[in-house]
């Protein structure tokens, strides 16, 4: 398959009119950059087929550097999410029950909090247009079957524990992710879609970070944030949102593309 990354953005399940620029080609080199050093936890989804065997000379052109051409595989129905740290989703659901996607935490923990240990906490994949939502382990096996599931939790947490050590020396925290898998012909689990990329994963400062503050990041945080002071409902049409932001927000993908894959 070929899979090109546009530049649009993507923001509570909802597209965007507007693109963050160049953010195709960031995300596209960050998500190789991960591939490449985590394909010893896990096989992946790409090949060395090159654009130039399967596309014209000007479709090369017009798409260098965002598209690569991949295995075709069976996605599982699940986003494994881990989470590092106490922040978003999981720390509204700690404040209301001490625990995040019923995995009980202690009592004490603020925002941003690190956890003790990383935490599985996976989500249904919604249709298009619709919100994904957090499922129990229990579900994932209802879903996948109990081995694959176990597969799948150990894979994520294994490559959430590397990834953070790499990106800490680096100056930077990985505060959660959500990892993408199918099978391939084999029925192998297989690494898919995008991987440790601002898209899929908040990046914090090492050097700005402090629990009990929102952490200073390296994602499109900066456009979550200005939603939330919208009176919008989360569902098409989207909003504008004002070029200031946009900017900002580009800035913050070219930020971390320069610190993780030099």
């Amino acid at each position: 398959m070929l899979i090109v990354a546009t530049d649009r953005l993507s923001a509570f399940d909802v597209i965007f009119e507007q693109p963050i620029a160049s953010k195709g080609k960031i995300l596209t080199e960050i998500a190789n950059f991960w591939f490449d050093k985590t394909k010893h936890i896990v096989q992946n989804h790409l090949t060395k087929i090159k654009l130039e065997e399967v596309l014209t000379a000007k479709e090369v052109e017009m798409l260098s550097g965002r598209a690569i051409v991949v295995k075709k595989l069976k996605p599982l129905p699940v986003e494994a999410v881990v989470r590092g740290y106490l922040i978003g989703s999981g720390w509204k659901e700690y404040q209301e029950s001490q625990s995040v996607c019923g995995i009980a935490l202690p009592e004490d923990l603020r925002l941003a909090s690190r956890l003790e240990k990383p935490i599985f906490t996976p989500s249904s994949k919604a249709a298009v247009g619709e919100h994904d939502a957090n499922i129990s382990f229990e579900e994932v096996e209802g879903l996948i079957g109990a081995d694959l599931a176990k597969e799948m939790k150990e894979v994520s947490l294994e490559i959430y524990r590397f990834a953070s050590k790499l990106a800490i020396e680096k100056g930077i925290i990985i505060a959660d992710t959500k990892f993408e898998f199918g099978l391939d012909s084999n029925d192998q689990l297989t690494l898919m879609d995008e991987v440790l990329t601002p898209d899929s994963s908040r990046f914090w400062s090492l050097y700005d970070y402090a629990p009990g503050i929102s952490p200073k990041s390296f994602d499109k945080q900066i456009i979550r944030d200005y939603l939330e002071t919208l009176d919008w409902n989360k569902a098409p049409p989207a909003p504008e949102i004002p070029q200031k932001i946009m900017r900002q927000a580009a800035n913050k993908y070219m930020d971390i593309q320069s610190i993780l894959c030099n």
